[in-house]
C-alpha cells in the first residue's frame, strides 16, 4: 500500500515529528531526539525539518520546539482506509 503525503519529508524527519506527538509535548532538547529508537531517525533530519519550518531551534541550537506548521502536520492522523472504524471488510463466498 502506497502513502501519498501532502507534505515533502523523509521517513526520518516524519519519524522525529511523531515523537512530539507521542511525548505530548511542544519542545525536545537535541539528546533526546538523537535518543529516538528507529533504524532511520536520527538527528541529521533536524537542520531539513527547521529548514522546511516544522520546528524552530533555540539560540544555542541544542532545543527543538514544533511551529504552527509541525503542529498542524501532527494534527492529521492518517490511517489507512480498512483500519477505520465502520469499514466494511470484503469477504469472497
Amino acid at each position: 500500500m502506497v502513502i501519498i503525503l501532502s507534505h515533502p519529508m523523509s521517513s526520518q524527519e516524519i519519524r522525529i515529528l511523531q515523537e512530539y506527538r507521542r511525548i505530548n509535548g511542544d519542545s525536545m532538547a537535541l539528546p533526546s531526539i538523537q535518543a529516538i529508537k528507529h533504524p532511520t531517525a536520527d538527528a541529521a533530519a533536524l537542520p531539513s525539518l527547521v529548514q522546511k519550518g516544522y520546528l524552530e531551534a533555540d539560540a544555542s541550537g541544542q532545543t527543538f520546539s514544533l511551529t504552527n506548521k509541525g503542529k498542524e502536520f501532527l494534527s492529521h492522523d492518517v490511517k489507512p482506509e480498512f483500519e477505520e472504524p465502520g469499514a466494511a471488510v470484503a469477504t469472497e463466498d
